[in-house]
C-alpha cells in the first residue's frame, strides 16, 4: 500500500520552510510521497488576502517539480467550499482505495483540532504527524499528544511565515532567499502582493 502525506496549507505562497519540513519528513518517514494539498478556502482564515487558487496551485507546482516524492494537489478545487479535512480524506480514500493517507499538521493545528469538523473521526481513522511550531499561547493538549495515531516529530522549526512574506512583497523588500528559486521569478514578474 502506498503511504501518502497530505500537507494542507493556503501556500500563499509557499516557502522554502515549507519545503525543508516536507523534505525532513519524507526523509525521516516510511511515507513515499508528500501531497500539497492546495485549500481553495480554510474554513478558519480570511479569503480577502488570498491568491488565486490558480496562482497559488503553480507555485507549489515550481516548488516540487524538482522533488520526485513531492507533488502539488488540487483535489479540493471541485470539493464544496469551505473545504473541511475530514470531506477531503473521504474523497481521497474513495478515489485511492489502496493508499493509505497521512495527515501532517502543525502543533498550532492541533490545538484547535477539536473544532475542526468531526475530530473524532479524524483522529480515530486517520495517523497524524504533528511537527514543531513557533506560537503564543498554551501547547496541545497532551491527550492528543497521546493518542496511539498521532505522532510528534522532531523536524526543524523554520520561523518563516507567508504573511511575512507577503509583507514584505508589498514593502518592495528583497523575499529571494526566502523562496524556491522559480517561485521567486514567479512572483518577482507578477503585481501579485504588492
Amino acid at each position: 500500500m502506498k503511504k501518502i502525506g497530505l500537507f494542507f496549507g493556503s501556500f500563499n505562497p509557499i516557502h522554502i520552510g515549507h519545503l525543508i519540513l516536507a523534505n525532513y519528513i519524507l526523509e525521516n518517514s516510511d511515507m513515499d510521497e508528500l501531497w500539497f494539498v492546495v485549500s481553495p478556502q480554510n474554513p478558519f482564515k480570511d479569503k480577502k488576502s488570498l491568491l488565486n487558487d490558480h496562482n497559488r496551485l503553480d507555485m507549489v507546482q515550481l516548488a516540487v517539480k524538482n522533488y520526485p516524492n513531492m507533488r502539488a494537489s488540487n483535489v479540493e478545487f471541485s470539493l464544496p467550499k469551505p473545504s473541511y479535512t475530514i470531506d477531503t480524506l473521504t474523497y481521497l480514500h474513495e478515489k485511492h482505495p489502496d493508499y493509505s493517507f497521512s495527515l501532517i499538521m502543525g502543533e498550532d493545528n492541533l490545538k484547535s483540532l477539536h473544532k475542526w469538523k468531526n475530530s473524532d473521526v479524524l483522529i480515530k481513522n486517520h495517523h497524524i504527524i504533528v511537527y514543531p511550531r513557533v506560537f503564543e499561547g498554551e501547547k496541545a493538549d497532551s491527550d492528543y499528544l497521546q493518542h496511539e495515531n498521532i505522532s510528534l516529530i522532531k523536524a526543524p522549526v523554520i520561523e518563516l511565515s507567508a504573511t511575512e512574506i507577503r509583507n514584505m512583497v508589498k514593502d518592495g523588500k528583497n523575499v529571494r532567499p526566502m523562496l524556491p528559486p522559480e517561485v521567486f521569478e514567479y512572483l518577482d514578474g507578477s503585481s501579485f502582493y504588492k
